[in-house]
């Protein structure tokens, strides 16, 4: 990646693009996974896990605001490392400590959820943000060569 600063454009575009992926992995995972066993460890209580229009408006804004966190990320590492493997996954450890350690961590700590739904929610995440960030350095290379 050539160091010409940061690009807004080009930023958007790729946030949009990349945001397609983190929608449909967190839909995916939360839906199939995640919502299930948040609902058993709460004993079915209501209002727990539930899911209508507006809570998905939300978590809608929350993934998007989460993509464009993940590609900026990896845009600094690249920026100091170039479009590297080693950025993609050095870029999605750091999103991933962040976003998804930090977040499920304190949810166990503080009793909101099962310290067993980390088993699955950890290695799914980090899957899902090194995809994310390999399509973010892909679509940087390819909107690069577009340029010259």
């Amino acid at each position: 990646m050539n160091k010409q600063g940061f690009d807004l454009k080009t930023f958007v575009f790729v946030v949009v693009l990349t945001s397609i992926w983190i929608h449909i992995s967190e839909v995916f995972r939360y839906f199939v996974l995640v919502m299930p066993r948040v609902k058993s460890y709460w004993n079915n209580s209501e209002s727990i896990a539930d899911m209508n229009w507006m809570i998905f408006g939300i978590w809608g804004i929350w993934d998007t605001v989460l993509t464009a966190m993940i590609v900026f990320t990896f845009w600094l590492y690249s920026q100091r490392f170039g479009n590297t493997n080693r950025s993609v996954i050095s870029s999605a450890l750091v999103s991933w400590v962040f976003f998804f350690v930090l977040f499920w961590v304190g949810a166990a700590n503080m009793g909101y959820s099962d310290w067993s739904i980390l088993l699955i929610t950890l290695p799914l995440s980090f899957v899902e943000l090194l995809i994310a960030n390999f399509i973010a350095s892909k679509l940087y290379k390819k909107y690069e060569y577009a340029k010259v």
